[in-house]
């Protein structure tokens, strides 16, 4: 019998800030190792399923396993997890757990997500940015028939209320729409440098490497010209990975949440 689970839903699915800037922040989407718990109790039954955890190397592994009727034994899939920053056995063990789900196809989907950028005005403290809106829920999700994201609404809490923060495909809030594409000189995108999308011009004549990030990854998402999406492609990795020094301190818990 071969057992095939559900996508996840809205309320399974989980927000943490990866990165945040003086322009905004990153989120990131993920699920606990209780929803994986809930999946598989629901998809094979409680008492089809278990899991085995081993240290290999000073690596936390653990392997979960699923009865397989059709062969009499139990077929089991193995990853390796990272620690928390606080408590290390406890981190590793969650997220080896998580890992292994994700190879049996639990929450794959998460794969699949956009980047999802929030414009803000963060708080500054020391050097290092804090976002403003702090509590995150996924209010909409849905999937092609690949499981591919194709829809996604994300609410934050503002001033003590629930509010649209992120949408897939859409701008939200105050952000300028898009700028319209400026003709360019014959390049491919493969021939493309990370100086020549710096100068890659927008209708407006304003540089790509004047542009925020927001508007970068809106670029991305909507233009049909592959210079254009490969110039902002490019310049948006280089500005994060310029500002790795500046991401915002992670909880806890946060680390063993990662959907990879």
């Amino acid at each position: 019998m071969e057992y095939k689970f559900r996508v996840l839903r809205a309320d399974e699915i989980d927000c943490r800030v990866a990165k945040c800037t003086a322009k905004g922040f990153q989120l990131l989407l993920y699920k606990d190792a209780r929803c994986d718990m809930n999946i598989l109790d629901e998809t094979v039954g409680c008492f089809n399923w278990t899991r085995d955890h081993r240290e290999i190397k000073g690596n936390m592994y653990c392997g979960v396993a699923i009865y397989c009727d059709e062969r009499k034994e139990w077929v089991v899939k193995w990853d390796c997890g990272v620690e928390s920053f606080s408590e290390k056995e406890k981190g590793e063990s969650s997220d080896s757990f998580k890992r292994a789900c994700f190879n049996w196809g639990i929450g794959r989907e998460l794969y699949t997500a956009p980047f999802i950028w929030v414009s803000d005005t963060p708080r500054e403290n020391n050097g290092k940015y804090y976002p403003t809106i702090t509590d995150y829920r996924v209010a909409e999700i849905g999937y092609t028939d690949d499981r591919v994201i194709n829809v996604l609404k994300i609410e934050g809490r503002v001033q003590g209320e629930w509010k649209v923060i992120y949408e897939m495909g859409k701008k939200v809030g105050g952000n300028a729409p898009a700028p319209k594409q400026a003709e360019q000189k014959p390049i491919t995108p493969e021939e493309m440098t990370l100086e020549l999308a710096r100068k890659f011009k927008t209708a407006k004549g304003t540089a790509y490497g004047d542009l925020s990030e927001d508007r970068l990854q809106y670029i991305i998402e909507h233009t049909g010209n592959a210079q254009s999406k490969r110039a902002a492609e490019m310049v948006l990795d280089d500005k994060l990975s310029a500002i790795d020094e500046d991401m915002r301190p992670i909880d806890e818990d946060s680390l063993g949440d990662l959907p990879f």
